[in-house]
């Protein structure tokens, strides 16, 4: 049998915690910044992590 392959757009996209949640990005912080509040680009730059609806999935595709 075959190994299954990972999802390589996950794999760029995904990281794993230590705690086992699964850490993302944020849209909307690549240019034009001016237009955004600063309380806005202050939220976006906290830690994200997929909700745990995804979370298997996810965890799929990345192993």
């Amino acid at each position: 049998m075959p190994k299954m392959k990972s999802v390589k757009g996950a794999v760029k996209r995904f990281k794993v915690k230590k705690n086992g949640s699964i850490k993302r990005g944020t849209a909307f912080r690549s240019h034009i910044l001016t237009k955004q509040d600063a309380a806005t680009r202050r939220k976006q730059n906290e830690p994200k992590t997929v909700h745990a609806a995804d979370a298997a999935n996810i965890k799929e595709m990345i192993n």
